[in-house]
């Protein structure tokens, strides 16, 4: 399948894993509006295209630097320009985590500003040990305008991203993971990422679309409204067709049994 895009290279492999390359590396892959627009494409055709998991990985030294300044400064937006230009990272960021196609961020060098924002959008991340995160906006003048103040505060809480955003706090390391901002710290992220994505493709579709939008979904319901959609996604994903040779192989000790890691 030919692809229309210019910033991203898309690898489609069979078993449904689609590579997803961020491809700027001379601007340390910051993301420009035709970035941002090419991300909304895709990550709104991926799961009615095949796509069973995807990575998310960069080219270059550097996974994104964010938001691309040479290109917002000669733009010299109006406010209701950036206003639009935001709602579009929201967008694609937002196709990211309720799309219902597990997203592997593989992380390296930068992740920084817009990078992490975009990161936080992926339903794990993994790091290695070049990886590091921060949010440079008060030292540039700016504020975060694609979901930081919802996903990042999420995961490392108000008060540390609070931290972040004044003082420029770079984290790296044990120290990001222990907050949140990844889930591994590995010595090979992509590869690492790659075997990730290969083991949640096994998964049924519509499990793991219901892992990968419901339960994003649920964190924005009252909790009395979560246990009621909770229980209807799983009167449906409980009950389908395709689960019932995988119950079997539990009732009959055929397939592979719970271990612990050695």
């Amino acid at each position: 399948m030919a692809d229309q895009y210019q910033n991203l290279l898309v690898d489609r492999q069979e078993d449904g894993v689609w590579i997803v390359t961020l491809n700027r590396p001379d601007k340390r892959n910051a993301l420009n509006a035709d970035t941002v627009e090419e991300l909304v494409t895709l990550f709104s055709g991926a799961m009615g295209q095949g796509a069973r998991a995807i990575v998310l990985a960069a080219a270059g030294d550097h996974f994104c630097a964010g938001l691309d300044l040479v290109e917002h400064h000669r733009a010299d937006r109006s406010p209701a320009e950036f206003w639009q230009l935001c709602l579009r990272w929201h967008e694609a960021f937002n196709k990211m985590e309720y799309g219902g196609v597990p997203v592997i961020a593989a992380l390296k060098g930068a992740v920084v500003g817009g990078g992490l924002e975009l990161a936080s959008a992926a339903h794990i991340r993994v790091a290695d040990a070049g990886t590091y995160f921060a949010l440079p906006e008060g030292q540039r003048g700016l504020f975060t305008g694609g979901g930081a103040t919802i996903r990042v505060a999420d995961l490392v809480g108000k008060a540390r991203m609070i931290d972040m955003m004044l003082t420029g706090r770079v984290y790296q390391g044990q120290d990001a993971v222990d907050l949140g901002l990844a889930q591994y710290l590995v010595e090979d992220s992509f590869a690492h990422a790659l075997a990730l994505a290969r083991r949640c493709a096994e998964n049924l579709p519509l499990t793991n679309f219901a892992i990968c939008s419901a339960i994003s979904h649920m964190q924005n319901m009252s909790a009395l409204d979560a246990a009621y959609a909770e229980a209807c996604v799983a009167g449906v994903v409980n009950t389908q067709p395709e689960a019932r040779a995988r119950l079997q192989a539990f009732a009959d000790k055929s397939g592979a049994r719970i271990r612990p890691n050695s």
